[in-house]
């Protein structure tokens, strides 16, 4: 993490991986709420990871995919770079049966050198997820991340029931904000089931991570100079 300087931010990178919009648009709410508490925000998706002789054939999904690709192509592609520039790291994914889906795995996966160096300690961190129906492993899927910020060594900062926004009745996870996709995709419709009271925890939850985090540069900095 960068220490505070008399003229520098916060740093906020989110990092996502979205199927079909539900993420994207939880990420871009994020980022928007990173910029106006007053942080530098870097908004990069990771792209699809999908071998074509495997995938399922489902003509609504293939669809819905390639709407949303089309919906993101502007938005950067995630380096490593972004994590080691970041104070803040957000990640989010759709969960698959209680774990990440593969693509963030794949690219959380590429940061091994930088956490071999210790890059990535101390930085402040926290997650999001999307699942097809409310019981569908949202919380197994934020602990997986999790279980990720513990190896890099990272400030685990969730957004808690520390907001009433938490209590909204489409909200109510304290590890991580989790919003309910549905289990179809329809083109044309994407990320309709994403509230407007998840986007308010989301940006809840950005918040929070920015303050803390500005907190830790601050106090980081006074030490350094005693």
């Amino acid at each position: 993490m960068s220490t505070a300087g008399p003229t520098s931010v916060t740093r906020v990178a989110i990092v996502y991986y979205s199927g079909t919009g539900n993420i994207h648009k939880l990420a871009t709410a994020a980022a928007e709420a990173a910029e106006k508490a007053g942080a530098q925000a870097r908004l990069r998706r990771v792209p699809e990871y999908v071998n074509e002789s495997l995938a399922p054939e489902f003509t609504e999904w293939t669809e819905a995919w390639s709407e949303n690709a089309e919906a993101m192509k502007d938005v950067p592609t995630a380096g490593i770079d972004d994590l080691d520039w970041a104070d803040v790291v957000l990640l989010g994914a759709p969960g698959r049966f209680g774990l990440i889906a593969a693509p963030l795995k794949h690219f959380i996966d590429l940061a091994w050198p930088l956490n071999a160096r210790r890059g990535l300690a101390n930085k402040v961190m926290s997650s999001f997820t999307s699942t097809g129906a409310p019981h569908g492993g949202q919380e197994a899927t934020i602990l997986s991340l999790n279980n990720v910020f513990y190896h890099w060594g990272a400030i685990i900062v969730p957004p808690g029931i520390t907001d009433d926004i938490q209590t909204a009745p489409s909200n109510g996870n304290p590890y991580g904000v989790s919003s309910v996709s549905g289990r179809q995709a329809i083109p044309g419709r994407l990320a309709e089931n994403v509230t407007e009271d998840n986007l308010a925890a989301i940006a809840y939850q950005t918040r929070r991570m920015v303050e803390i985090a500005t907190a830790l540069r601050q106090g980081f900095a006074m030490t350094s100079l005693e």
